[in-house]
């Protein structure tokens, strides 16, 4: 296997944190309707702000590593839902097969050869797809941490 080859494996393998970390599919599995919105006394995010959190922003990164007509959103605003609690009973799993979709979108992108990972992004200002691979696979693991969290706060962590 090639150093190229073996970078593109590790890469996917973070997105998924099977490695070392609790798995996004873990922490959402079997979470309680009645819990999804509630913030614990002491943290700033409930559940489902973090779900959508996590969807929205993994979205933006893909959506900037293959899209040429990318426009950035609004920070913070549209990164957040609106709201503490899922606007609907279906929202929470639309949220989360939308999130593993687009994990496999980026999982993809990360095995495309074609795709030269140490390259700047065309219409990005210096960000490179492999900056973007670790920046997400980051991100994810520590909202990811942070489900766990409130789970455990709320007393309905496995």
């Amino acid at each position: 296997m090639s150093a190229d080859d073996s970078l593109r494996d590790i890469l996917a393998r973070q997105l998924d944190w099977r490695d070392a970390h609790a798995t996004f599919d873990a922490a959402v599995q079997d979470v309680p309707a009645a819990h999804r919105g509630t913030r614990p006394p002491g943290l700033a995010h409930s559940l489902w702000e973090l779900l959508e959190h996590l969807r929205i922003t993994q979205r933006d990164i893909l959506d900037f590593c293959a899209d040429p007509a990318y426009r950035e959103p609004k920070w913070p605003d549209d990164y957040w839902p609106a709201t503490p609690a899922p606007p609907s009973p279906e929202a929470w799993d639309q949220s989360a097969a939308a999130f593993r979709a687009d994990r496999e979108a980026l999982k993809r992108l990360a095995a495309d050869r074609s795709i030269d990972l140490y390259a700047a992004i065309p219409h990005g200002s210096g960000q490179t797809y492999l900056r973007e691979l670790l920046l997400v696979a980051g991100h994810s693991s520590y909202h990811v941490g942070q489900i766990v969290l409130v789970r455990q706060m709320l007393g309905i962590w496995p």
